[in-house]
């Protein structure tokens, strides 16, 4: 007798798959820096040095080729009459240290005149810094004084600070 089997009615129950999800592996590179070797920053005394609009930001560094730069060119090229290059480095030779010291200098604003003080102004601020016993001789020389003239402003009703207009009689 062979058997047969019938169709079942009966529901065969489905079997649910398991969806496997995969998990990412995070890998993290290994990155090496290269970190080039860093000169030593040259330790320098920063002051600030002015007249009328005109502004100096003076770094004086003790080590280092000894020199004067003014807006990263040589003071004799950025100022180029002799007066003002003896106006920048007034200070120096009053204090006999012209060829002591690597002078940075960022100056912005004002004339070229007004700038050359500011750059004398800074100058002085930062020898002081660097040794208070110079602060006598450089009082007495005028160079550590701000000068507090500056531009006076337009007043409204007059053509300049003072000018009026011209006054007519009729």
């Amino acid at each position: 007798m062979v058997e047969t089997k019938k169709p079942s009615t009966k529901k065969k129950p489905v079997k649910k798959k398991k969806l496997k999800i995969a998990k990412k592996k995070v890998v993290k590179k290994e990155t090496k820096k290269i970190t080039k070797a860093k000169p030593k920053l040259a330790r320098y005394l920063e002051t600030v040095g002015r007249r009328k609009t005109a502004v100096a930001r003076v770094r004086l560094f003790t080590q280092g080729e000894k020199s004067i730069l003014v807006n990263k060119k040589p003071y004799q090229d950025y100022f180029p009459t002799l007066e003002l290059q003896q106006v920048v480095t007034a200070s120096l030779e009053t204090m006999k240290s012209l060829d002591k010291f690597r002078i940075s200098v960022r100056v912005m604003g004002g004339g070229i005149h007004a700038q050359a003080e500011a750059v004398r102004h800074g100058i002085s601020r930062a020898l002081v810094d660097f040794n208070p016993d110079f602060r006598k001789r450089l009082r007495k020389a005028g160079f550590l004084t701000r000068d507090p003239r500056m531009r006076e402003r337009k007043k409204f009703g007059l053509k300049r600070a003072r000018r009026a207009p011209q006054w007519s009689k009729r």
